[in-house]
């Protein structure tokens, strides 16, 4: 599969970001790759991003606050959230705020895909 959407993963861990962004562009996407939330935000890659994955826990803005700052700023981009801490609590907080997928660490591919099709799609689906 080729598709030149833009998936940015925003991860504070850095071997975390780039093992998700080298399973994001395996899978067929181009990647960019950003240490905070508030890298994300300054970037001129914004405007390209298709899809965005974040992780739940990071210094400064998480990723439901990322989220909650793009819907808020009227540029809403469909948004995968991801972690190493699942709760059930916070997954269906998640997902009722419009969180696109909600998946743990260690990812699966395949779940991932169906996540990001169903992103950059026609935004109907949603993966719990």
């Amino acid at each position: 599969m080729s598709d030149d959407s833009l998936i940015a993963v925003v991860d504070d861990d850095e071997s975390a970001r780039e093992a998700v962004a080298g399973l994001v562009r395996s899978l067929g996407f181009l990647a960019a790759e950003f240490g905070s939330a508030a890298d994300f935000l300054a970037s001129d890659q914004r405007s390209r991003t298709a899809c965005l994955i974040a992780d739940v826990r990071m210094p400064g803005v998480t990723g439901p606050e990322l989220y909650s700052h793009l819907m808020a700023s009227g540029t809403p981009i469909p948004t995968v959230l991801i972690t190493a801490y699942a709760r059930e609590a916070a997954r269906d907080r998640a997902l009722k705020s419009g969180i696109r997928c909600y998946l743990a660490k260690p990812l699966d591919p395949d779940e991932l895909l169906a996540c990001i099709r169903s992103a950059i799609g026609d935004g109907k689906g949603r993966i719990e």
